[in-house]
């Protein structure tokens, strides 16, 4: 018998899959297409009788700009999201594994990753049936506005109505959160207790919210998973990039409400070209979202994480880490790097483009740390170092030094044998293990060992989110992260803790950042 709950909005009906009540395409908002473009976002309407919420229904606009994929690993996450591309995409997701109302379990809700312009919540990878059954915890996986549909700021041009416009993806968000407040209890879960967690672009709207007046008291821990935001958009940036795509769609300040009616591939189409026409960032290895939030003095009042923890989430433990050779996902992309034939003068060309003047100094160091290694291994070390080490390692101090809440540090670890052991342990490969659901991707083996690692992984995850500790019997004890010793668990086959996990290179990029 397919499962049925109540919602503020009506009834919906679900369907039972891996012995877990699954209700898909859940709206918490209203359509955002048409006069309610770049708007915050509405309640949905309400409906007589049971809706079904059997199925993934749609996905947010998606921009992969500067984010091309190398053929083979066109599948890296498995199946990818099939559902049409439409701006009614507010739709949650729902996995419990029971409706019993005075359950009251532990929340934990999924903002996924993207970079703020594509991805969707409704990944096979995301479904929540071992971690939901394992746990005993609800699972909710999040779709809201993305790129220009979630981060056109048109504050300066639109008046009160578009004060928001730049973070409207913010507030679908909080919307989301809101709708949890309000209908999780009906699903099992406590609105009282809820982990937001998310991975890449979702660790980045994890660090958003955690500077979000308006979100506070609607989440109760966090985890952050490739993805620190210490810092986002200025407004003067914002609002560069908006002249910058007006003009890119013909339209002047004063006529800007035409952009209502501009169809949605045009709107996408003008998101490349506008990111060029105003160039890189001040804060380039910190502020990584062209069309992301924006820190408006309003709903985002300062930057998340710079230049210390945000006082309004003091009390709210954290977990934050990265894997250990993130940025081989993206490098995978060029061929000298995925066959190994990079030269010396060519990985110095990429290490100076990030490192500036200190490209001689990072270059020295990655060869005395890895002799024996070709450059191609060195570059792939050196940006992730430079590019999400150093975010992670700024985000973990700042809020040990805050002092009101722990938070406890990790490196996963874990490399992948396919594609002959050229990943490592790539961006986004934990993703999967979070979830365990090792099966629906083609990131790594299914062999045991790699089992045992999800089955680890999700359910600290889940212990986390019920305790506000990450343990679990097949982890040794995760020492609370502090500048002292700056204790990080190395997630791997066999699991161990690490101090002070790579000082020389995290001292460094530290340098170049404050260049």
């Amino acid at each position: 018998m397919n499962p049925i709950a109540e919602t503020t909005s009506g009834k919906i009906r679900g369907v039972m899959i891996g012995g877990v009540a699954a209700f898909r395409g859940v709206p918490y908002g209203a359509p955002t297409d048409g006069a309610n473009r770049f708007l915050p976002p509405r309640p949905p309407s309400s409906w007589a009788g049971v809706r079904d919420a059997l199925e993934y229904v749609g996905q947010a606009p998606q921009s992969r700009v500067g984010f091309p994929q190398r053929e083979e690993l066109a599948d890296f996450a498995g199946v990818a999201d099939s559902s049409p591309e439409s701006e009614d995409c507010l739709r949650l997701n729902v996995w419990t594994p029971s409706l019993d109302g005075g359950a009251k379990r532990p929340v934990m809700v999924w903002l996924h990753g993207g970079a703020f312009s594509f991805g969707s919540a409704n990944s096979l990878r995301l479904q929540g049936m071992r971690l939901c059954g394992r746990g005993d915890v609800v699972l909710v996986t999040v779709n809201q506005r993305l790129n220009i549909f979630g981060h056109l700021d048109l504050s300066d041009t639109g008046g009160a109505e578009y004060a928001a416009s730049g973070n409207a993806g913010v507030l679908d968000m909080i919307a989301a959160l809101q709708w949890v407040r309000d209908n999780i209890a009906a699903f099992g879960g406590d609105a009282g207790n809820v982990t937001i967690f998310g991975e890449s672009g979702g660790g980045g709207k994890v660090s958003t919210l955690l500077a979000v007046q308006s979100a506070r008291g609607l989440f109760h821990r966090a985890i952050v998973q490739s993805g620190a935001a210490v810092r986002l958009r200025t407004r003067e940036r914002a609002l560069q990039l908006t002249d910058a795509v007006l003009r890119q769609l013909r339209l002047s300040r004063a006529s800007f409400s035409e952009v209502h009616a501009v169809p949605m591939p045009q709107l996408l189409a003008a998101i490349e070209p506008a990111i060029k026409a105003i160039g890189p960032s001040r804060w380039p290895l910190l502020d990584r979202y062209p069309f992301g939030p924006v820190v408006d003095g309003t709903l985002l009042p300062r930057q998340p994480f710079d230049p210390d923890a945000p006082s309004v989430s003091a009390d709210v433990p954290l977990i934050i880490g990265d894997c250990t050779h993130e940025a081989s996902l993206f490098l995978a992309r060029e061929d000298a790097v995925w066959h190994g034939t990079l030269t010396e003068a060519e990985m110095r060309t990429r290490v100076a483009v990030v490192a500036g003047a200190a490209a001689d100094r990072v270059m020295a160091l990655y060869q005395r740390l890895m002799p024996g290694a070709t450059p191609a291994q060195r570059l792939i070390a050196a940006l992730t170092d430079g590019q999400f080490r150093v975010r992670s390692s700024m985000m973990a101090e700042r809020k040990a030094a805050q002092a009101a809440a722990p938070v406890w540090m990790y490196s996963f670890a874990w490399q992948t044998p396919l594609f002959d052991g050229r990943l490592g342990a790539p961006h986004a490969i934990d993703v999967p293990f979070t979830f365990d659901t090792l099966e629906f991707t083609n990131a790594t083996d299914r062999s045991r060992a790699a089992q045992g690692l999800a089955a680890t992984m999700s359910g600290t995850w889940a212990n986390f989110a019920r305790t506000g500790v990450p343990a679990c019997a097949s982890l040794p004890v995760w020492p609370v992260y502090s500048t002292t010793d700056r204790a990080t668990m190395v997630l791997d086959a066999d699991c161990r803790v690490a101090r002070d996990l790579g000082r020389e290179a995290r001292e460094l990029w530290r340098e170049v950042v404050d260049q």
